[in-house]
């Protein structure tokens, strides 16, 4: 019973950073791990990679041969491996012992239009791995309302479409504020609070407002359906990685691992390593990478204020 987790992005989101980092990790906790590459066009890999897609088949090799572009050459590579999946169950058996990382392409379209990587996912399904879908989004678009609503459709439609168990990853947190403010506290974000109070901004910007019905329209489908929520991630910080890693291991029943041979019942289990939704304290978070919050902002428009009436008087 393999336990995997299957990281996707879109490009320059940190899936290979992330992998690194969680080798890296590993090693230090002797978790024993192996990364597969499924990524065609992946040529500058700074980590030990135990499969790895070239192996069988090169973004350069549909390109030449078919005349392809870059996104076409990627579908035909991973379609190519759905066909050809003999050859990676077999690779996968000389691994089945370890915890496996799979770093998957940036293309956004084979997790929402194309079946490949789901066919792929439900062949390992019923080898018994146990998959976790970890899928990594820059955290700076939050600094930008459409933007942002981009990022919960993107994340609802490829929770949808692939229909594993999921968690949503706001990568390069510490980065973020080099992008712009937030216009709301870091919980707003990463619990997907009242999504309305964005559509002011969207209806007042002049690239957005003329859809003002369709921003409404698209607000109410995420509020909808309701399952898209975020956590953080800073790969330099080792607690950061280690929560999420928690988070994860919980996802993909990793935690659950010695149950069989334990003879131990999965509520007793869940009771004693605690709920590990609340691992991650946001404001804690916040107050780490975030200089400028919009509560430091309220308060300064306070003592703004408040300097101003002594001014008239």
């Amino acid at each position: 019973m393999p336990f995997a987790q299957i990281v996707v992005g879109p490009p320059g989101s940190g899936k290979t950073t992330y992998c690194h980092g969680l080798f890296q990790l590993f090693s230090q906790t002797k978790r024993e791990c192996a990364i597969v590459n499924l990524d065609p066009a992946n040529e500058n890999i700074p980590y030990k990679c135990d499969i790895d897609i070239s192996s069988l088949i090169t973004l350069e090799d549909a390109i030449d041969t078919f005349g392809l572009g870059p996104n076409g050459g990627m579908i035909y590579c991973l379609e190519y491996l759905e066909k050809n999946i003999d050859w990676l169950l077999e690779q996968l058996d000389k691994i089945k012992d370890k915890y496996i990382i799979f770093d998957c392409p940036g293309q956004v379209e084979l997790y929402t239009h194309n079946n490949a990587i789901k066919n792929i996912i439900s062949i390992l399904e019923k080898r018994d791995y146990r998959l976790c879908v970890v899928h990594l989004v820059d955290a700076h678009h939050c600094t930008d309302p459409s933007k942002y609503i981009s990022v919960l459709l993107l994340s609802l439609q490829i929770m949808l479409q692939l229909g594993l168990p999921h968690v949503n990853v706001l990568s390069k947190v510490d980065l973020m504020e080099s992008y712009g403010k937030l216009a709301f506290n870091l919980d707003f974000y990463t619990e997907v609070q009242d999504l309305h109070y964005l559509l002011e901004q969207l209806n007042s910007d002049n690239q957005t407002a003329r859809y003002q019905r369709l921003n409404e329209a698209l607000v109410d489908l995420i509020e909808d359906y309701n399952l898209v929520g975020f956590y953080t991630l800073c790969v330099e910080d080792k607690d950061s990685m280690i929560n999420l890693v928690r988070v994860i291991d919980k996802a993909n029943g990793y935690i659950y691992g010695g149950l069989e041979e334990a003879n131990e019942s999965i509520m007793i289990t869940a009771a004693r390593v605690g709920g590990l939704g609340s691992l991650e304290d946001i404001k804690e978070v916040q107050e780490r990478y975030l200089r400028n919050t919009w509560e430091e902002k309220e308060g300064q428009d306070e003592d703004q204020d408040f300097a101003n009436v002594n001014d008239i008087i």
